[in-house]
């Protein structure tokens, strides 16, 4: 059984974490401060790991958090993860799936409005994708309506320590991802499959020096769909990494459950 089926079989009505486990009897007698929403995307990760990569890990990553910081606060509810997300730049791959960044605000402006009409002000984001950009967007939502909105690049959380557990650079299924996968859902890496994710370099130098930035079509980089060589790739490395950003994000997760909306914040009073 995988890590993901795993945390799904064991669920049950006392899960009260978890949105769509628990039920009315139980919601009715219960004041949540923070929801966490999930954000994914359905798109091709090189030819070894499967289309729903975003979808599983991200789900994953929150689902862990919110039955971990549960046990020390137990007020925090996660939401059931929207699979799609921005693949505009990715189209020319099959059956990518794209929706483009206002529809996907729109929905996430609705989902939240909801959780605002239920008493709920504080709400996390994991967000599982890179092409999901959410910054306009919580500078909105947050002056429309009366809540505040902390957005978490999952991936990004253990940056400082990435060099210690992975021995390569991963943009986009590369050791790092494939590592993730070969944690949570060995089934489905086909690593025989995998492309060695070289990409074509930008011809100027501002480009690839980093302080001009442009949106790739990922077609023009290889033909398999990936930047970053997923050699070295293990379990271990995915579970180290995983067992870090965890930990983190359920910290977080339980100040801010804990934490008075005052005036200051999310600032020091």
């Amino acid at each position: 059984m995988s890590k993901l089926t795993e945390n799904l079989s064991r669920q049950s009505a006392d899960a009260e974490w978890d949105l769509t486990a628990t039920n009315l009897g139980r919601l009715s007698q219960r004041k949540y401060e923070v929801a966490v929403l999930v954000t994914c995307a359905i798109e091709p990760h090189n030819r070894h790991l499967p289309m729903g990569q975003d979808f599983f890990h991200a789900g994953y990553v929150a689902r862990r958090c919110c039955e971990a910081a549960w046990q020390q606060s137990p007020n925090i509810v996660c939401l059931p993860a929207i699979p799609f997300g921005v693949d505009c730049n990715l189209m020319d791959f099959p059956m990518t799936v794209h929706l483009s960044q206002a529809t996907l605000d729109k929905v996430l402006a609705e989902v939240i409005g909801s959780l605002r009409r239920h008493g709920i002000r504080k709400i996390v984001i994991v967000n599982g994708h890179g092409g999901n950009d959410f910054g306009p967007f919580i500078r909105q939502v947050q002056s429309d309506m009366d809540v505040h909105v902390f957005l978490c690049n999952w991936w990004q959380v253990g940056a400082d320590r990435y060099n210690e557990i992975f021995s390569r650079p991963d943009d986009h299924a590369g050791q790092f991802e494939t590592s993730i996968g070969l944690e949570l859902f060995p089934q489905l890496v086909e690593l025989e499959a995998a492309g060695d994710g070289k990409t074509q370099p930008f011809r100027f130098e501002a480009l690839e020096k980093g302080w001009v930035r442009t949106s790739r079509n990922f077609a023009r980089l290889n033909d398999h769909c990936a930047a970053g060589d997923p050699t070295g790739a293990s379990a271990e490395k995915g579970r180290q990494y995983l067992d870090l950003v965890c930990e983190r994000i359920s910290n977080f997760l339980v100040e801010l459950a804990r934490a008075e909306v005052d005036e200051k914040f999310p600032h020091v009073p």
